[in-house]
Order: C-alpha cells, then structure tokens, then sequence
C-alpha cells in the first residue's frame, strides 16, 4: 500500500503526468513532427492537418474550435500558409498564444504575397525549431532543459542533413540543376541550393494537360535543355512517355511539398521528407 501511494505521488508530480502536460496544436503535419520531436511525450500534441492532407485547401472539422480552446499554445507556419485559422481561433474563444514558427525568416514573394513554404530550405527549418522551443521553454519553463537537450540534438540532425543536400546538388553538373515542375512549393529549396525550378508555360496546374500543352512542354523542354521532368498532375502514362522519349528528360517521381505522409508513407517525419526529395531529383538530373 505504501509503495502504491508513493507511485501515485511522483506520477501526480512528474511532468510526464497527462494531467499536467502543456496542450499543443499544431496546424499541419510538418509543425507537429518538429513540435514532437522536440517535445516528446512532454506535451500533449493535436495536429490539425494531419498526414496525407493539403493544408491550403483545409476546411476545420467541428471538433477543431474545442482543440484551439484547450490549447495553451497554437504553433502555425505563418506567411499566411493557414488562412483558415484566425477565424477558427477567434471563433473558439481560445487565449492560446499563437505561435509563429517561421518568424525570423526573410520571405519569398509570389507575386505580392509570401511564399509559404519556407521550411523547403533545411536552414530555414531551423529557425522553425529554434522559434518552438523558445516558445515551449516560456509556456513549460519546468520542461525547459528538456526541450532545450532535445532541440539541440534535433539542430545536429539538421545541420547534417543540410550538408547531405548540398553535397548531393554539387554532384550534378551546373548546367544540369534544372527541371520543369509543376509545384510552385520549392522556391526556398531553389534559392538555397541552386537546382532551378521551372514553371511549364502556359499550363495549368489544376487541371489535366492537354495535347497543345504537352507540346509547349515538350518545346520549352528543348529550347532550354531541361533534363528533367516533375508533372505531378500528368496521370496518363502515355503522355509521359510521349514527354520523356521526344525530349531525353528523365520524368522524376513525386516531389513531396507541403505535408508528411503517413507513418508508412515515403516521408513520415521531415527528414525523411527532403532526403526523399532529393534522391528524387539527383535520380532525374544525374547523367
């Protein structure tokens, strides 16, 4: 009995208890893996888009106002990534602290609007871990050491993995680190490490292409010496094959952007995210 009352006692005072873990959400799946690689089982973590999901076209589910509204802390990507969100905050009533984890990082424009995909540059993701840390260090200062250990060894990884794409893109001639997308999600990726991402003219990304457009894309293919291809929304094999044999491009794989896959997914955490991608495109751009 004795040895049952202290048990309760130091689970009841451990930070480990549920009871006293800080309440976390994350907007989307690539937010939460840094959230939980940092914080492990310290917090308790609810991610809003979760794997497998488009955080741009999210529509908040009717359990979301609740999650924000037992939050302490709502960590979001920002550069207006999650449009959807302000309203959903304001509508549940939530004194969450909003959480910018890309704060710190000079954007890139579309046009007049930020590029949000910041976290495509491994630099730039961080300062992602380095803003949430900060931010669960404040919220949670009896776990902060912890945080701060876990981040510390995250940043290693990182740094690490920042060496590995540089090291893989110096492989490829100079001359070779382009190929046409149909992503605009890789401006930040680009402007790191080199490999030009070209937009195919003239063709639409919502819809399938059609015969004039698969010729312009043949035609710019040539006319600029693009090696390789990443045309995500080209479902007929036919019209790739068409691509890749009129052209001598390599058609490349699928080019993860904009959220994790699932646990038995090409790309479950981030790392496993751009170490995917850029296999995929040295595959394509390597003679």
């Amino acid at each position: 009995m004795r040895f049952l009352l202290l048990l309760a006692a130091l689970l009841i005072g451990s930070p480990l208890h549920a009871a006293e873990r800080l309440n976390v959400v994350a907007s989307f799946s690539i937010i939460a893996d840094f959230v939980r690689t940092i914080a492990g089982d310290r917090v308790n973590l609810t991610t809003l888009v979760g794997p497998d999901s488009d955080v741009h076209v999210y529509t908040p589910a009717p359990g979301d106002a609740k999650r924000i509204a037992e939050a302490k802390l709502v960590i979001v990507n920002g550069l207006g990534l999650e449009g959807w969100l302000p309203r959903l905050v304001q509508s549940a009533g939530s004194k969450a602290q909003v959480v910018t984890a890309s704060a710190g990082i000079a954007p890139l424009k579309f046009g007049s609007a930020a590029d949000p995909h910041a976290w495509q540059s491994v630099p730039n993701a961080r300062i992602y871990v380095a803003d949430i840390t900060n931010a669960l260090a404040v919220a949670d200062p009896d776990d902060m050491e912890f945080f701060r250990t876990q981040s510390k060894a995250y940043l290693e990884k990182l740094e690490t993995l920042d060496r590995e794409v540089r090291e893989a893109v110096a492989k490829i001639p100079a001359e070779r680190r382009k190929v046409i997308s149909t992503h605009d999600a890789f401006g930040y990726f680009a402007a790191e490490y080199g490999v030009r991402f070209v937009a195919p003219l003239g063709v639409s990304t919502e819809t399938e292409p059609s015969a004039r457009d698969i010729a312009t894309i043949i035609g710019q293919i040539r006319a600029e010496r693009i090696p390789a291809v990443f045309l995500e929304n080209i479902s007929d094999d036919r019209l790739i094959r068409r691509i890749a044999a009129e052209t001598g491009a390599k058609v490349g794989g699928t080019l993860i952007s904009d959220g994790l896959t699932g646990e038995k997914g090409l790309a479950p955490t981030y790392i496993d995210m751009v170490r995917h991608n850029i296999k995929a495109l040295t595959s394509a751009l390597d003679q």
